[in-house]
């Protein structure tokens, strides 16, 4: 018994344009798949003998996920993806983005609350940091207890929001600090 050749992940890799507006084909193929705005392709191991998966949204540049992937049965070649396979992969690689995405959040995003400087309600200050490759800032930004905006201030993207900086910006009328 023969096994018939997969088509190599170089000719897979040749077949899509970089740069390319256009959405890509569907194609479901051993080594290659593209649906729902992702792309698997199953890829050499550079780590080992083995074979990996990478995982890529359409429109980036870097796969979201990689991984190992199974050998078929020859312990050869890679088993060929499959309907399951690609819907697993795209949930998984979407859970990873999902996840990126939380964490950018989280470290660009800063909130705290403290009270009002007559003590009588509680503000929401929050700092969001503008990650700009030239000249990056935070915007530092007081809200009322319906979301309106008190005061918004620019102050250096290292700043440090704390409970305690957070009152003394509002004990200080909304100055901007430092």
């Amino acid at each position: 018994m023969t096994d018939t050749p997969l088509p190599s992940s170089d000719t897979a890799a040749d077949s899509t344009t970089e740069g390319s507006s256009e959405m890509p084909e569907t194609q479901h193929e051993a080594r290659l798949w593209r649906d729902d705005g992702w792309t698997a392709r199953v890829i050499k191991n550079e780590d080992d003998e083995g074979w990996a998966v990478e995982m890529i949204k359409d429109g980036e540049a870097e796969p979201a996920l990689v991984g190992p992937w199974t050998m078929g049965r020859n312990k050869k070649d890679p088993k060929p993806l499959d309907t399951s396979a690609f819907n697993t992969l795209v949930k998984t690689a979407s859970e990873v983005l999902r996840r990126h995405e939380q964490q950018l959040r989280a470290q660009l995003h800063k909130e705290v609350r403290v009270a009002s400087a007559d003590g009588e309600d509680e503000l929401d200050i929050t700092l969001d940091i503008v990650p700009d490759e030239d000249e990056p800032y935070a915007l530092l930004t007081a809200l009322d207890a319906f979301g309106e905006q008190l005061a918004q201030v620019q102050v250096a993207p290292n700043f440090k929001l704390s409970k305690a900086s957070a009152a003394a910006w509002v004990e200080n009328a909304f100055r901007r600090p430092g």
